[in-house]
C-alpha cells in the first residue's frame, strides 16, 4: 500500500509561544474601531433573530449598520491619506 503524503512544508507555524509582532498589534489597535462597530452590529442582528421583528430592532440594527460602514469609511480614508506621499496636488 503506498502512502500519499505532502511534499510542501507547513504554512502557518505551530509554535505555541508565538506571539503577534508589534506591527500586527499596531494593525489591529487601528481597526480596534471598526472591529467594535461590527460586534455592535451583531449584536443588533442577534438579538432581532430570535423575537419578531419590531421598530425598535430596526432601527438599533440600521444604527449599527451606519456606525459599521461609516467606521470603516474613516479607517480606509485615514490609511489613503496615510499612504499618499507629499499631499495633495
Amino acid at each position: 500500500m503506498n502512502h500519499i503524503v505532502t511534499v510542501q512544508d507547513a504554512v502557518t507555524a505551530f509554535a505555541p509561544d508565538i506571539e503577534p509582532t508589534s506591527a500586527e498589534l499596531d494593525a489591529i489597535e487601528r481597526e480596534m474601531p471598526a472591529i467594535l462597530a461590527d460586534v455592535d452590529l451583531l449584536d443588533a442582528q442577534i438579538t432581532a433573530m430570535d423575537r419578531p421583528a419590531n421598530e425598535l430592532d430596526t432601527r438599533r440594527i440600521r444604527r449599527a449598520r451606519h456606525r459599521a460602514l461609516t467606521t470603516r469609511r474613516e479607517l480606509s480614508n485615514r490609511s489613503a491619506a496615510a499612504m499618499v506621499p507629499g499631499g495633495a496636488a
